[in-house]
């Protein structure tokens, strides 16, 4: 079993976004993605996943995951989704050094 250094990039935000964000991740050369409820506490108050908490399912919060193998690539989806979206929408967004197996999955 061989391991191979990657970079995983996640994103937290409005869910309003998300189509448009994913765009961003498969225009920039991603083989995909993973989206997650998200939910907590930081500087714009308590998110929840709840659903009795939450009228429209459009103002939840998503975790978007994205595993590239370059990390020219996750910084170019970081700055595009930052200077496009996070002026307007709340949101964070961090990368990882991950090792993963199968790295053919990862590579268009």
């Amino acid at each position: 079993m061989t391991i191979h250094t990657a970079e995983k990039l996640v994103i937290i935000t409005e869910r309003l976004i998300c189509e448009k964000i994913c765009k961003i991740i498969t225009n920039a050369g991603a083989t995909g993605y993973t989206l997650t409820p998200a939910g907590g506490k930081g500087s714009r108050n308590m998110r929840t996943t709840s659903d009795a908490a939450t009228l429209v399912d459009e103002f939840r919060n998503i975790k978007i995951e994205v595993i590239v193998t370059s990390k020219a690539i996750a910084e170019a989806i970081i700055e595009e989704v930052a200077d496009t979206y996070f002026s307007n929408y709340s949101g964070i967004a961090y990368i990882e050094e991950v090792g993963i197996m199968r790295q053919s999955k990862f590579v268009k």
